[in-house]
């Protein structure tokens, strides 16, 4: 990633959200339109100056300077934020407002407002998470379409009915002065939960890890545990939960970028400080009387972590709180995870046994680590040829060339005339990642 896409995506949300508070949310096209501006001017001129010592700081004041620009050229013919809609129109107060705006304070508390405006009711959940992507995180329509699986002009036409749903409420959405604030959190969080989830193991075409995804999605939930009225149990289990699963990133892909299976992890270039903060956010998680799925995946995700290695890994406790999960969020991912874990503890044929009793199975057959598991099992249990199908079935599936790249070599293994490696592929890659929602 070059610099000019590196600061895009880490400033052009904000930046998007601070000329929202100033102008309105019913004008969010022009705040959009004013930081395209100053990206352009900062590419024409840092190719002739070159690029400032702090060039975050320097988008920040260029777009501060036609914040004001634009305030004052369209004060009369334009109606802004209605809050600041006194302040602007004045000379007097317009710059400290656009200072106020444009200080650390303000713009922590304009990017959680952005986020519960994103999460609006009204909008299906896939929808208001590319509203997250787009407006806080800087991913393009095209970006967004990819990582839905879904038509570039189908999600532009999405996206776009989306930002007039948020027009019509005039303003950011208020969570001091609003009751909803409660209401709205789930969806704030599951948002993030599956923002994570596309970075850590996601259907983009392009790479099965895109950390950037996770990056952001952990700065996002930093944002609500820094607000004492987002500060929730919920939200310290989601931190933990994404806190254990970053920890692996350093150790999920080989020095050839292949995918590698959690038993063929180096555990030593495992993050041990986000280990510690998982285990941190783990205990904070805990005041309080909700039990959320966010706080039972991060409890599985901490065996996995205080474990030495697959084999000794504690799997009645995992076995035991997929049941947990199964009573708090049923569906049939949560089940083939369960699946899995037994047969990780009591052996592969029991976990083909458990495979064929899940309730709605039908809904994985669209879902290649479903194959996978069946395949490592059948594989386990030396029935070749049956792994061997599966894990075609499997590659049809497969979303990014990694992942097919990682079914061939499976394909290779089932192939040869005797002898097993590795260990079950949902058990141990499939599990790390969230489960998905189904």
């Amino acid at each position: 990633m070059d610099l000019a896409e590196h600061l895009f995506r880490h400033e052009a949300g904000r930046l998007v959200a601070i000329l929202t508070r100033l102008f309105g949310i019913h004008n969010l096209a022009l705040a959009e339109d004013v930081v395209q501006d100053a990206f352009c001017q900062a590419l024409e001129t840092w190719k002739f100056h070159g690029v400032p010592k702090n060039p975050s700081a320097w988008l920040l004041q260029t777009a501060k300077r036609r914040a004001i620009d634009v305030l004052r050229r369209e004060g009369t013919a334009r109606k802004f934020a209605p809050e600041l809609g006194r302040f602007v129109a004045s000379e007097w107060t317009l710059t400290p407002t656009v200072d106020e705006a444009f200080d650390a304070a303000g713009i922590r508390d304009v990017q959680l407002r952005m986020m519960f405006s994103c999460v609006h009711p009204t909008l299906p959940l896939e929808t208001q998470v590319a509203l997250v992507l787009h407006l806080l995180c800087g991913f393009s329509i095209d970006e967004i379409a990819a990582a839905f699986l879904k038509n570039g002009a189908a999600m532009g036409k999405r996206l776009a009915r989306a930002k007039q749903t948020l027009a019509r409420t005039r303003d950011l959405f208020d969570l001091a002065g609003s009751h909803d604030a409660g209401n709205r959190l789930p969806g704030v969080l599951r948002a993030l939960y599956l923002l994570f989830n596309e970075g850590y193991h996601g259907a983009s075409r392009e790479a099965p890890i895109r950390r950037e995804l996770c990056d952001e999605a952990r700065r996002l939930i930093a944002l609500l545990l820094e607000n004492p009225l987002t500060c929730t149990p919920a939200v310290h289990a989601l931190a933990s939960l994404c806190s254990f699963l970053a920890a692996r990133l350093p150790a999920r892909m080989d020095e050839d970028g292949n995918l590698l299976l959690l038993a063929d992890q180096e555990r030593s270039r495992w993050d041990r400080t986000l280990i510690a903060e998982g285990r941190r956010q783990l205990d904070l998680s805990a005041a309080g009387p909700d039990l959320t799925s966010y706080h039972i995946e991060a409890a599985i995700a901490s065996v996995h972590a205080e474990a030495a290695s697959v084999e000794r890994t504690d799997w009645d406790r995992i076995v035991a709180l997929y049941g947990t999960l199964l009573l708090v969020q049923p569906s049939p991912v949560v089940a083939l995870n369960r699946a899995v874990a037994i047969g990780e503890r009591d052996g592969a044929a029991r976990g083909l046994e458990e495979i064929g009793a899940i309730e709605g199975r039908e809904r994985l057959l669209k879902y290649p680590f479903y194959f996978t598991a069946l395949a490592e099992f059948e594989l386990r249990l030396g029935r070749h040829a049956n792994a061997r199908r599966s894990f075609a079935a499997a590659l049809r599936l497969a979303r990014n060339a990694d992942e097919k790249r990682f079914l061939e070599r499976r394909i290779a293994v089932a192939s040869r005339p005797t002898g097993l490696q590795g260990s079950t592929a949902v058990g141990t890659n499939f599990e790390a990642a969230v489960p998905s929602p189904s």
